[in-house]
């Protein structure tokens, strides 16, 4: 099987890079379409760089900023290079009151921000507006950075802004569906649950849950990256589960960043 890694242009929290090599262990021997109806910064798809695919997210910015690369990468990259310019504390806050309708306009500041930004966090407030304070790092241009690959990855794909249950309901025979949904459970105190169950509650789980069950019905493949926690295990008894050892890189202080687990479950 083929085996390309781009490197993802956004850090994402929750972000697969970690697993990009392990799931290959996981894969079927061949599969259709590929579905990704969690995208993020879209790790595990760019690790396999799928013929065709079908990519979905929430979050509208997010994907009109991979539409617009798709559409025009040269356009996005020389935005990026005039902020990484000015960047500085002062431009980063002017950059993240401006609201802007063109594309072009849009998809460089989210990428701006994202790099930016506190940790990478996409956090916005009640009004919807983005709220991440500055980060420590000032770096606006990668050295990884390839957007014209990146177009070209995503040159077949369907990107589109939906609720991951329509995404999954089309999943057919013999297409591969990655799912890596926000790490809500049930009855947990976590910090970083609370903030999920914000916008992704534990019904969502369940009905998470039942659309995985009519995609593996239909006979899709169905791969899913979720917490290591007993609501879980007993929510996807019926797929096969094995649990995953990663590093945490979410908490602010290095000190308690540490490993933990996290469940994949098959089917």
């Amino acid at each position: 099987m083929k085996y390309n890694k781009i490197t993802p242009f956004l850090k994402w929290a929750g972000g697969k890079r970690w697993l990009t090599e392990k799931i290959i262990d996981y894969l079927p021997e061949s599969y259709n379409k590929y579905i990704e109806p969690f995208l993020g910064s879209g790790a595990v798809f760019f690790s396999l760089e799928p013929k065709t695919s079908i990519l979905s997210d929430v979050n509208q910015s997010l994907i009109i900023t991979y539409n617009t690369i798709k559409e025009d990468h040269v356009a996005v990259y020389n935005r990026l290079l005039e902020h990484s310019k000015k960047h500085c504390s002062n431009y980063y806050y002017e950059i993240r009151n401006q609201i802007s309708q063109d594309k072009i306009e849009l998809a460089a500041r989210f990428i701006y921000l994202n790099r930016t930004c506190f940790n990478g966090l996409y956090r916005v407030n009640l009004k919807g507006q983005f709220n991440v304070p500055i980060g420590s790092k000032d770096k606006v241009i990668l050295e990884t950075d390839n957007f014209k690959k990146i177009a070209d990855a995503l040159a077949n794909s369907e990107i589109i802004n939906s609720d991951f249950e329509f995404v999954i309901d089309q999943a057919m025979e013999g297409d591969l569906v990655y799912i890596d949904p926000p790490y809500t459970v049930k009855h947990n105190n976590n910090g970083f649950v609370k903030y999920n169950e914000q916008m992704f509650t534990w019904a969502d789980q369940v009905r998470l849950s039942e659309a995985i069950k009519r995609a593996s019905n239909r006979g899709a493949h169905v791969i899913l990256s979720n917490a290591d926690h007993e609501s879980i295990r007993d929510l996807y008894s019926f797929g096969k589960i094995c649990s995953l050892s990663r590093n945490s890189v979410i908490a602010s202080d290095p000190l308690n960043r540490g490993k933990y687990s996290e469940l994949l479950v098959t089917l």
